[in-house]
């Protein structure tokens, strides 16, 4: 059977920070983490965790024991940096296990450091997270001359995808999804390697084959049912009767493979079952270069840019298909308004629909202060004489050495202050550094969780409000001792997070429409804001940014909100996340902050 089989493992854990402390810049952050215990069923063992995070930490360990017993080179696994970064800091036995299976066992896959939504960043932010991409899995891909890359959640355009292939000399494959392929006419165009050009740079590109992944991923089909769908559901009889080799690529994230006691036992039975029938198992990564070097036969024009398939800007690979116009996924699951047709969507959560128009909002928030930070952070370093937006551009690269400093000193690379400033060598290294960290913590802000799920009142809404806030009042400290104006501008874009509510008049969206009507009216949006905690009547963007302010904010700030605000009610604690609720959790009415006794 010249059918190949191969299936990638997206890794990625946003942290449960609820605080970050004081810093200079010099060392990575340190933080406080929600204390919320949660146990998972593994087998017939029971994990517990402080929180999710620590949880699926723990969990990690069997799903590397799992890979390990895999074919070496037959799947290919990446794991978000900061991700990596929290295992190193939490378990690092746990993290040298998996750095010598990203090293030997499988194909190791660079992906975006803090899982943003890539297009919906500027382009600066994407040139530097693209080059941090790279440089974090440095260790793991130096002898790689083509190597897989994993966008969060899949949201690609053709810029981005140019940022990225432009960010390395490697040849780079991007893993979607099929449902974002546009014109995937011919039949056997569907498993070959193929091409996806983005303004001027070409990269290859494979789609999973998204009903099984699912299958698997969700548990609807058991193993032969999992091995059918495969072999006889995916054969490509004109390349069988060739002889020409052809990939069938699936793809989930690595929690699938914990997502039931009995799931790590059934994809190891599975992959048995597909070696059974004859289906080799072999990576991505692997399978391009076969066929670049002619190890596996080619069909005449394959791997190069005659074989180009055309990829919608703006799809994803869990976008709500219900709600597509097109038979394609786009990225209205993290904007709330559908691309084509500019609707407002609601979804059904707990028994009730919810207008979806908060994260709009949202978004168009955070890119508000995202630009506020940068700016900021560009200034500063324009005032103390840095001209070339390049230097700065390579100084904040090379702060991810200082961020992710224990990942970097286990693999020897230079993280020394002298390098890492160097493109900036004239700039006072305490303001230089305290600058790289606030960038560094509003990227960490970015998460794209908080609008995946469809109410805003998660832990990772609360994170994410939370590190950008402190990384607003620390430029703000910074602003106050030279220009007051600038700290009081930095102030009043802090001053939107308290009042989010007020960004429906604010920005208009009471002139959107609705997919239904409904879902941009008044009460539509205070609906879909309520506070999900007994001890909050704020909903938990107001929370979360009060919760640091009531520490951090300069006195004379300070005693502005303590006017208008309660500060008894900035309190972390949140309602649960709906794809975390198979925790066995000791609140299983939302997802608290437990005080230590």
């Amino acid at each position: 059977m010249f059918m190949k089989f191969t299936y990638h493992f997206h890794a990625y854990q946003p942290g449960d920070i609820i605080y970050v402390h004081d810093g200079s810049g010099w060392d990575p952050i340190k933080y406080s983490e929600r204390l919320s215990p949660v146990a998972l069923e593994i087998r017939e063992e029971e994990v517990k965790g402080r929180n999710w995070t620590r949880a699926m930490i723990k969990a990690y360990e069997y799903v590397d024991d799992t890979l390990k017993m895999l074919d070496k080179g037959s799947v290919s696994v990446d794991f978000e940096p900061f991700t990596l970064y929290m295992i190193l800091k939490y378990k690092p036995r746990i993290y040298g296990e998996i750095v010598e299976t990203l090293e030997t066992q499988v194909e190791p896959t660079p992906t975006v450091p803090f899982h943003p939504i890539m297009p919906h960043l500027s382009v600066f932010e994407q040139e530097i997270l693209a080059k941090v991409s790279f440089d974090f899995y440095k260790p793991f891909i130096a002898r790689k001359e083509v190597v897989p890359f994993w966008l969060p959640e899949n949201v690609i355009t053709k810029q981005t995808a140019k940022i990225i292939a432009e960010a390395t000399d490697k040849d780079v494959i991007f893993l979607l999804d099929e449902r974002q392929f546009i014109g995937v006419n011919i039949p056997q165009a569907k498993f070959s390697c193929n091409k996806y050009l983005c303004n001027g740079k070409s990269a290859f590109v494979f789609g999973r084959v998204h009903t099984i992944s699912d299958a698997f991923a969700f548990n609807t089909l058991d193993v032969d049912g999992l091995t059918r769908a495969v072999a006889e559901g995916c054969i490509d009889v004109f390349k069988e009767k060739e002889g020409v080799e052809y990939l069938v690529f699936l793809s989930s994230d690595l929690e699938s493979l914990v997502a039931n006691p009995k799931q790590l036992d059934k994809f190891l039975n599975w992959i048995d079952k597909l070696k059974e029938r004859g289906v080799e198992i072999v990576s991505v990564g692997e399978f391009v270069r076969r066929k670049v070097n002619d190890t596996y036969r080619k069909i005449p024009g394959e791997c190069s840019e005659s074989f180009r398939i055309n990829v919608k800007d703006y799809s994803s690979w869990s976008d709500y298909f219900d709600l597509s116009v097109d038979g394609r996924t786009g990225d209205m699951r993290w904007t709330g308004i559908r691309r084509e047709d500019n609707l407002v969507i609601n979804r059904v959560y707990k028994g009730r629909k919810v207008s979806q128009l908060w994260k709009y909002a949202f978004m168009k928030l955070f890119r508000e202060l995202n630009r506020t930070i940068r700016f900021g952070v560009i200034d500063m370093l324009r005032t103390n004489g840095v001209e070339d937006i390049e230097k700065i551009k390579e100084f904040l690269v090379r702060y991810a050495r200082i961020f992710f400093k224990e990942h970097y000193e286990y693999f020897e690379l230079d993280t020394s202050v002298d390098y890492v400033i160097e493109p900036i060598k004239d700039v006072d290294p305490a303001i230089a550094l305290k600058l790289g960290r606030i960038y560094y913590l509003m990227l960490l802000s970015n998460h794209s969780c908080p609008r995946f799920w469809e109410n805003v009142d998660t832990r990772v809404t609360f994170g994410n409000v939370a590190v950008i806030s402190k990384a607003l009042i620390e430029l703000m400290e910074l602003y106050l001792e030279e220009n007051r104006e600038r700290a009081n501008y930095i102030f009043l874009e802090y001053m939107k997070l308290l009042a989010f509510p007020q960004l429906y008049y604010d920005y208009d969206l009471f002139r959107l429409k609705g997919l239904e009507g409904w879902e941009t009216t008044e009460k539509a949006w205070f609906d879909s804001l309520r506070s999900e905690v007994p001890n909050s009547k704020y909903n938990v963007i107001t929370r979360a940014a009060l919760y640091v302010g009531k520490r951090d904010l300069p006195d004379e700030m300070k005693e502005v909100i303590e006017i208008l605000y309660d500060l008894d009610h900035a309190v972390p604690d949140t309602g649960h996340i709906p794809g975390e609720m198979h925790g066995k959790w000791e609140n299983m009415e939302w997802c608290e902050h437990k005080a230590v006794e």
